[in-house]
């Protein structure tokens, strides 16, 4: 019997930043499966979400048949509990979480606040929740969630062939670094930054792939910082790339890395480790999870002087660079594939509702 799904998501289902492409690539599996998913992205202001968000939600939950599959993406929902609330007693709500809201970088303590209380109530409104990695699973008790509510369903990842650097087994001092993030604070650019600055004096380029356009006013900042490092030459901000571009800059990297403060899960060293591609990256959040151990170096977050030795580590000694591609590619080869990662989701989907939705509309 084929069965039916609507996932709704915040603004376009398109964009390409972790948490969408998780979900479109949930879907494909699904579909492969033969389920029937639509997916509904919402108009209007979200994480923080105005009229015409909370008018697109309600709308898109109005619309579905009793006892309909929904999930909702954590962005699109946290915001608006009284929406969830309304409609969770006749559907089959699934909230889909990648990380609370309340974690983003550069809240200020009202807003962390205001998050934490939206995003709890919206949670208890659910029967069932699906979270990205046993850290945010984890993380979900400080907003009142039981561990039987939460199902986790990490991130497939697509083979990839081997990086040309891994493949052919090159060691040329010149070492292309990668990283590809969306520029806003929680990725952490600014430290990268400084990091390069002071090893100026080794061959490297670095290519930072990734949305300019979800913070201007941070994204300008980090343009300031590297042209007052005089580092425009060297490290680039080249804005999002359609995946066969993205592919080619896999393919060419000699390193992958990822300053973020805080991630969910990181599913891009993953998607490096794929390619046989070492990483440096942090520990913050997830992170410390999702790097497998002897596959790169991981360093605390916000920490310049740990990242700027952890690179000039890379740069200088060319039997460690050789030691992590082993272990990159090692860990490559212990990846499981989106199929898996659907087939998990549907299974989850499929069991009756962990928790029974409760009467969310006041505050803890």
């Amino acid at each position: 019997m084929t069965k039916s799904l609507t996932l709704i998501v915040a603004g376009d289902p398109a964009q390409i930043t972790g948490g969408y492409v998780y979900d479109a690539r949930i879907v494909a599996a699904l579909r492969a499966r033969d389920w029937q998913v639509e997916v509904l992205g919402l108009e209007g202001a979200f994480p923080e979400p105005d009229a015409v968000a909370a008018g697109a939600l309600e709308t898109a939950l109005a619309l579905q048949e009793d006892g309909a599959y929904v999930v909702i993406d954590g962005l699109a929902m946290g915001g608006l509990p009284e929406v969830v609330a309304a409609h969770a007693k006749r559907l089959d709500i699934t909230a889909l979480v990648h990380h609370p809201l309340a974690d983003e970088t550069g809240l200020d303590d009202a807003e962390r606040t205001r998050f934490t209380i939206s995003e709890t109530r919206a949670l208890a409104a659910v029967g069932r929740i699906i979270a990205t990695s046993p850290f945010t699973a984890r993380r979900l008790a400080d907003f009142d969630v039981p561990a039987t509510k939460v199902a986790v369903i990490e991130p497939g990842v697509e083979p990839a062939p081997l990086a040309a650097s891994v493949a052919d087994g090159s060691d040329e001092r010149f070492q292309r670094l990668l990283c590809v993030a969306t520029v806003t604070p929680r990725k952490g650019h600014e430290v990268l930054i400084e990091a390069l600055a002071s090893l100026t004096g080794r061959d490297w380029q670095c290519d930072c792939i990734g949305g300019l356009d979800r913070d201007p006013a941070h994204t300008e900042r980090v343009a300031e910082s590297i042209a007052a490092h005089k580092l425009g030459d060297r490290l680039r901000l080249l804005g999002e790339r359609p995946p066969e571009r993205l592919g080619e800059a896999y393919h060419h990297a000699d390193l992958f890395v990822l300053p973020s403060h805080y991630e969910g899960y990181g599913m891009v060293v993953t998607e490096a480790l794929a390619r046989g591609l070492p990483v440096i990256t942090t520990t913050g959040g997830a992170l410390a999870h999702t790097l497998p151990a002897g596959a790169g170096i991981a360093v605390p977050p916000g920490n310049v002087a740990a990242l700027r030795d952890a690179l000039q580590q890379w740069l200088d000694d060319s039997e460690l660079r050789a030691r992590l591609r082993r272990g990159a590619r090692e860990a490559r080869g212990r990846q499981y594939d989106w199929q898996a990662a659907g087939d998990a989701f549907a299974a989850a989907l499929s069991q009756r509702p962990l928790g029974e939705p409760d009467d969310a509309g006041t505050p803890p």
